[in-house]
């Protein structure tokens, strides 16, 4: 299907999209094709081989217990944080899963665990770095089923084999959109023939397959979620789990912003934005549960940069809750239809392109959120997008240990800074400007290609080795 908001902003568990969400789905996808074949009462034996970056820091990322609630047929987007916990609590313990099961005994108990899986960091699979294999066998060890797949960013995921007919099919359902667009060019020609703006052209495109009341309802839902991701990180304390002794700084900074700023005082906005940004991905990187926005990774962007919309953007003082929720509304379609572009035209993995694919992305789509909320035009929301992402080309993901906590969290928090000067820089032009989005996007994508392999999520280079873990 043609990439919509709500494939851009789905929720699940953190601490990455790609390394945990995407592993996930792929297992679970794998675990119900062994119901539908009728193969799953033979099976005996279980055999998960993880390739290159998921290999390389898969156990900073979560990924081998993401893969273990997948086989037992769990879905990042429906499992309780709970139901994390205590499945993954029965599995260390009792040292066998429950295959195909869903934690229930109408699953396959087979003895596995995390230290049985297959890890080949240093072997690429052509299609895409994030590649795993799962196998099942008989009691006779005859091969039952096997399929390899890729989490290629955000969650999505695409099946060895399959690549040339998931192409296919998108390229299908894009022509029953009724504005399709694959760059920033076109996007700003349907604006033009249409006198729509870029979120009213994704929300066109959005109502060929939901109704207006339900692509409303889901969004304010995609937004309570975000909210809740921050409440519920404001109330841990302590250090991040992993090793590296990381503290949880939202609590305390929540708890002086309370004191020094009682009247929401906009000189505070940037301590407000950075708390926002930093509380939801200290709840990604403990693996709770957060909004991909696109990716896990940088899932406190776009929640802080709409803090801000909401909060600090002119006029928002005397705003009705129908206002704010239309601000919600109008962000996130307008963020989507530029998340679309780095979708079809370069990569939100950071295991492809480097931490640019990401935090990068989600910067541009924030400004591009945010650029259309404070009234900006096509143009300037064109140039807000095309601004974020320049100044964030060639950042690298190397995070220390493989987990998404440093330099990830902080990350997050600049990026979000980045994307409302941004805004505010298109803001004050007309539209007019030299580098097109379409060109940076294009420039993020080979600059990508050009990255040492050991900036990539693979935790070889930069400060995952030059930084001391203990």
């Amino acid at each position: 299907m043609a990439v919509g908001v709500f494939d851009l902003f789905s929720i699940g568990i953190g601490p990455s999209s790609s390394h945990t969400v995407g592993p996930m789905r792929a297992a679970a996808v794998f675990a119900e094709e062994l119901k539908a074949s009728g193969v799953l009462d033979r099976v005996a034996g279980l055999r998960v081989d993880l390739y290159g970056s998921l290999a390389a820091t898969g156990h900073g990322h979560g990924t081998m217990t993401a893969i273990l609630l997948g086989l037992e047929g769990f879905h990042p987007e429906l499992i309780l944080p709970e139901e994390v916990e205590e499945r993954l609590a029965a599995i260390a313990e009792t040292g066998t899963l429950q295959l195909a099961g869903a934690g229930e005994r109408n699953g396959v108990p087979l003895p596995y665990g995390v230290k049985d899986m297959i890890l080949r960091p240093l072997t690429i699979l052509p299609r895409h770095t994030n590649g795993m294999t799962f196998t099942v066998s008989d009691a006779d060890g005859e091969v039952l089923h096997s399929a390899t797949f890729f989490s290629v960013g955000g969650g999505f995921i695409v099946r060895e084999g399959e690549e040339d007919a998931a192409l296919k099919e998108l390229d299908e359902s894009k022509k029953e959109l009724p504005l399709p667009f694959r760059t920033a060019a076109e996007l700003l020609e349907h604006c033009q023939s249409k006198g729509l703006s870029i979120g009213e052209i994704m929300f066109v495109n959005e109502r060929a397959s939901r109704t207006e009341a339900e692509i409303r309802e889901g969004l304010l839902h995609i937004y309570s979620v975000m909210e809740g991701c921050v409440q519920v990180s404001l109330k841990r304390e302590g250090l991040l789990p992993g090793g590296l002794k990381v503290r949880r700084r939202a609590p305390d900074w929540h708890e002086r912003l309370l004191k020094e700023d009682k009247d929401r005082d906009p000189k505070y906005w940037q301590e407000w934005v950075n708390l926002i940004a930093l509380a939801v991905n200290e709840e990604n990187a403990s693996g709770g549960r957060v909004v991909t926005a696109p990716t896990n990774g940088a899932a406190g962007i776009i929640p802080a940069v709409l803090y801000y919309a909401l909060h600090f953007a002119p006029g928002m003082d005397k705003a009705t809750q129908a206002d704010r929720d239309d601000v919600v509304v109008k962000f996130l379609l307008t963020a989507a239809a530029v998340g679309v572009l780095y979708k079809e035209q370069a990569s939100i993995s950071g295991a492809e392109v480097g931490c640019q694919g990401e935090v990068g992305s989600a910067s541009s789509m924030a400004a591009a959120g945010l650029a259309e909320v404070m009234g900006g035009t096509p143009q300037q929301v064109e140039n807000a997008a095309e601004i974020a992402m320049e100044h964030n080309l060639g950042l690298t993901c190397d995070p220390i240990g493989g987990l998404v906590q440093i330099p990830c969290i902080e990350r997050n928090a600049i990026a979000a800074a980045k994307a409302i000067n941004a805004a505010k820089m298109a803001l004050w032009g007309d539209g007019t400007h030299r580098v097109s989005l379409d060109e940076v996007i294009v420039t993020m994508r080979e600059t990508g290609k050009d990255m040492s392999s050991k900036y990539k999520e693979t935790a070889m280079g930069g400060l995952a080795v030059n930084v001391v873990e203990c």
